[in-house]
């Protein structure tokens, strides 16, 4: 079992709180193997099985018709005054869940923790019923950090494990696949997307165009990293043969964005520091699922993968990224936290003089003295640029301080 440090160390923190804790993230993440991990460190540390109550809400041994079932369940193990800790997985498959969740939170001796696979988990009635009483912890597959710790002797290099990754991208359950039948990988992955796009994106928005809806999801993830319309989507698919309209790829994507398959990234004026309202960038949450969709044709655009990558990093170290932009240039990642402001510029080689020059260049015209830096697969030592530091990306991912 991989530790996920980072997320279980936030659980730790957060552990009787007067908050509910609420872990997010796309399916087969990991979430549910985080509660086991949590679960294992409150036993470690004194908490009894009677004092933990675990369910998941996708086995067939739990099924609840609407909240007022699963909150008596839970209730009637909450039989004494000692501290109780409540762990609902994929509550979001119990109708009006939230009122459970109410319920179980405002009772002085439970610790409450629940998981959902969709981010309207948190956009609607629960935000709402409980606002400033959850904290959320957003999670993703696995960083390469996380992904190399689990090959325990090493038989290839750094640099060999990370062309896996960049192919084959970082969800858990890839990894004994990898370890005993590569060729599993896709049926493993192919399980997962069709419980995403029929369970949780077809049935819950009523979609009937099934083969649409997936070009769609091809054309982003084929145009990752690349400025797009949904207007350019729907004329790329109308002009063949394709019946949609801008107001459906809109509605595609949001369904798209809730279930964490992709993320939209708003573009960022550096100089007026503000936000511009068109041509968002998309990136994919795990580049397996796109080599899964796209086939060899996922391959074709390193640069772009390396970029999704760096993206998916900057958000794992709590920043909010966005696309930036310099007058007539473009900054890959502006990540902003309460420090301020970190710039970005990736790219797959810079041993070009001229692509060294035009990756450096939007990065001197910011006009500010914000952290600047340049990632590249290329590995010669780190460098300096007037303040622009130049880093290997493999470095840069391993070295999370």
């Amino acid at each position: 079992m991989i530790e996920r440090t980072e997320y279980l160390n936030q659980l730790k923190r957060f552990k009787d709180k007067d908050l509910i804790k609420v872990v997010t993230g796309i399916r087969r993440c990991g979430k549910s193997t985080l509660f086991e991990l949590f679960i294992n460190y409150l036993k470690e540390n004194g908490i009894k099985n009677d004092q933990i109550i675990n369910i998941n809400l996708e086995d067939a041994d739990y099924t609840f018709n609407d909240y007022k079932e699963l909150y008596d369940y839970v209730n009637k193990q909450i039989s004494s005054k000692k501290q109780y800790y409540v762990f609902l997985d994929e509550v979001q498959n119990v109708p009006k869940f939230q009122k459970a969740v109410d319920g179980l939170y405002i009772k002085k001796n439970v610790d409450v923790y629940i998981t959902g696979s969709n981010a309207y988990l948190l956009s609607g009635e629960l935000a709402t019923l409980l606002s400033g009483r959850y904290v959320e912890i957003k999670m993703l597959p696995l960083s390469f950090k996380e992904y190399l710790s689990a090959f325990n002797d090493l038989d290839k290099s750094r640099y060999e494990y990370f062309l896996d990754y960049m192919k084959n991208g970082g969800m858990p359950g890839n990894i004994s696949i990898l370890q005993n039948n590569f060729i599993d990988m896709d049926t493993y992955l192919e399980g997962i997307f069709t419980t995403i796009v029929y369970k949780d994106i077809i049935t819950r928005n009523n979609i009937t165009d099934k083969m649409l809806l997936e070009s769609v999801l091809k054309f982003i993830f084929d145009s990752i990293g690349s400025p797009i319309s949904t207007k350019k989507i729907s004329d790329t698919l109308t002009s063949k043969g394709m019946s949609t309209s801008n107001h459906t790829v809109e509605n595609y994507i949001s369904a798209f964005v809730e279930s964490f398959l992709i993320y939209k990234v708003e573009r960022f004026d550096v100089k007026g520091k503000g936000l511009l309202a068109r041509d968002y960038k998309y990136y994919v949450v795990d580049q397996g699922l796109r080599s899964y969709l796209l086939g060899k044709k996922a391959d074709s655009d390193m640069g772009h993968i390396l970029e999704n990558i760096v993206y998916l990093e900057l958000l794992r170290r709590g920043y909010k990224v966005y696309v930036g932009k310099v007058d007539d240039l473009e900054i890959d990642f502006v990540a902003e936290n309460r420090d301020g402001l970190k710039y970005y510029q990736v790219a797959l080689s810079v041993r070009d003089p001229k692509v060294l020059e035009r990756e450096l260049k939007s990065l001197q015209k910011t006009g500010d003295y914000y952290p600047k830096y340049l990632i590249t697969l290329d590995m010669d030592l780190e460098s300096d640029y007037d303040g622009i530091t130049k880093i290997n990306v493999i470095d840069w991912l391993l070295n999370t301080k």
